[in-house]
């Protein structure tokens, strides 16, 4: 038993598990690999040398240049601060009403619950564009979805702002929420293609930070917005500020997925090493997998370095299939994973409190502009300020814990990683996000007695738990389940944005009816209980990586 977690009993390796450093390790076969000290390092494996001891980098990059491993960390990192300033933007939408919950109800003389639907339909529309759109990025890459979604935020942008009448709007935003699904789904996928395993964890608090924290400053600026200029005018920043991002994404942003002859993230270092033996492949020379996936032949029949692509041609949409698997299989993939132990897992600990925000969001757009305090839109706005800081924090704490925890586990573990060391982030998480939720709900039921400051200070904690959640399933999704990680993505999508959408369907006569601590007390306990389903996962995850990968979901349902 490693550190708590329960080891497999039928599988030599698990997919997940592999040697990081800090120490030597005999490999099943006798294999040895040093890790330790760098006169020590095994000519075989690939390392990262730039700290104080090398780490065995996993995945194994290939020796082909255009393998996205291979590239210059500041390249890889300019990608993801392009994608990620633009999920920003597509971020932005998903609150961006919230300030202006009772000026559009009057505006269009509609009910607050068809206000609260302009967010909820919205989210269904992310929702279902994540079925079609995540099996083209399998298919072809996801190049060409960052720039249709870019495209696609400007113009249903400028609609919402331009729109007419409530039924044009609503349409526009169910467009918009269409537009954002390629960052929703893809972006932390997209730092699996560009990092090994020990680089992910402060990219990915960044991306989360991004996608789910970011979001929650667009209300303090909104209702400022609205109040002095209309409330068209923030999706017309949305879509001018887009369309300034458009060349950077097109010229920044080539295609980070890569076509493998072996899946380094889930082979054992053991495959790894004998895929590059010379006994293995009868020849001291190099096997090198270019970027069709298959090896060029030299003159002499031997396989070749291909060249580098030039910049020219990164800019394609689209540069060969990824995959040779059947479109229409992967288009229903996501519906047998959603029973998968580990994907179900991800769901509830990230999308529970991703839906808690949108009651919280319903109890300021209502409770705060009613009686006693009579808030209006630039002050609801400023109540999201607390929001924010949680988020920064969050995405701070992430940050710091994500790959410091990993490498740390790695080293009392004899070398070896296990993505279960990721599950440390829902500790905070659960502690954090269950006192903001107790607390807003029960300050926000007394605003009399308590005020405005005592629930944005709760907000921020449920906001800060939210954005080291989102983290966690991400990390662990991508370090455990490599394959499938544009499926799990897809299916904490389609959790996430119905349980949402659901959220802004029943909440105001929810609220209504039991009162806000009452709904509140209940919604906190059920966060603890996500927190716990942490602790079977932790110890038995290594065994379910093990169960998944002897009964594959999708070969049991013929989509694979």
């Amino acid at each position: 038993m490693g550190l708590g977690i329960l080891e497999d009993r039928h599988l030599a390796h698990v997919p997940g598990t592999a040697y990081m450093g800090a120490g030597s390790a005999v490999l099943p076969g006798g294999f040895q690999v040093e890790t330790a000290e760098a006169d020590r390092l095994d000519p075989r494996i690939k390392y990262d040398t730039t700290g104080k001891k090398p780490v065995v980098l996993i995945p194994q990059p290939s020796d082909d240049p255009n393998d996205p491993l291979n590239w210059s960390l500041f390249k890889r990192d300019v990608i993801t601060t392009v994608l990620c300033i633009v999920s920003i933007m597509a971020a932005t939408l998903g609150p961006l009403l919230a300030a202006n919950t009772v000026a559009l109800a009057f505006f269009w003389q509609r009910t607050f619950t068809d206000i609260a639907l302009l967010t909820g339909y919205h989210l269904l529309g992310v929702g279902v564009a994540g079925f079609i759109f995540v099996p083209s990025a399998r298919v072809w890459g996801k190049r060409h979805l960052y720039i249709l979604g870019t495209v696609l935020l400007i113009a249903s942008s400028i609609w919402g702002g331009a729109a007419k009448s409530y039924k044009s709007l609503l349409w526009a935003r169910i467009i918009q929420g269409v537009a954002i699904t390629p960052f929703e789904a893809l972006v932390n996928a997209s730092i699996g293609d560009l990092y090994p395993v020990h680089m992910r964890g402060k990219r990915m608090a960044f991306t989360n930070f991004a996608l789910f924290g970011g979001a929650f400053f667009t209300p303090v600026i909104v209702g400022k917005m609205t109040r002095d200029m209309s409330w068209r005018w923030p999706f017309y920043f949305v879509g001018i500020f887009s369309a300034i991002m458009l060349p950077f994404v097109f010229f920044l942003v080539p295609e980070t997925a890569y076509r493998r002859r072996i899946n380094t993230d889930l082979a054992s270092t053991e495959d790894i090493l004998l895929q590059d033996l010379p006994s293995a492949r009868g020849s001291e020379d190099p096997v090198v997998v270019p970027r069709d996936g298959e090896a060029d032949k030299g003159m002499d029949g031997k396989a070749t370095v291909p060249a580098p692509v030039s910049f020219a041609k990164s800019l394609a949409l689209f540069n060969g299939r990824k995959t040779d698997e059947n479109l229409f299989k992967l288009l229903l993939r996501p519906i047998p994973l959603l029973f998968h132990p580990a994907i179900f897992w991800g769901m509830l600990t990230q999308g529970t409190l991703i839906g808690w925000t949108v009651m919280i969001g319903v109890v300021l757009g209502i409770v705060f502009m009613g009686p006693p305090l009579w808030f209006n839109e630039v002050k609801t706005g400023y109540m999201y300020t607390g929001a924010f800081i949680g988020a920064a924090l969050g995405f701070i704490l992430s940050g710091l814990l994500s790959d410091f925890s990993a490498k740390w586990m790695a080293k009392r573990n004899k070398g070896v990683y296990e993505p279960e060391f990721r599950l440390i982030l829902v500790i905070p998480q659960t502690i954090i996000g269950a006192i903001g939720l107790f607390g807003f709900g029960f300050t926000s039921a007394n605003i009399a007695e308590y005020g405005q400051y005592l629930p944005t200070f709760f907000f921020g904690m449920e906001v800060m738990g939210m954005v080291l959640g989102a983290t966690a399933s991400a990390l662990y999704l991508v370090d455990a389940h490599r394959d499938l990680s544009v499926e799990s993505f897809t299916c904490l999508l389609l959790f996430k944005n119905f349980f949402s959408f659901a959220m802004t369907w029943y909440a105001v006569n929810w609220i209504a009816a039991a009162g806000v601590w009452e709904v509140f007390k209940w919604i906190g306990i059920v966060q603890i209980l996500v927190g716990l389903l942490s602790v079977p996962m932790y110890v038995f995850g290594k065994r379910n990586r093990s169960l998944m990968h002897r009964y594959e979901i999708l070969k049991m349902t013929q989509l694979k």
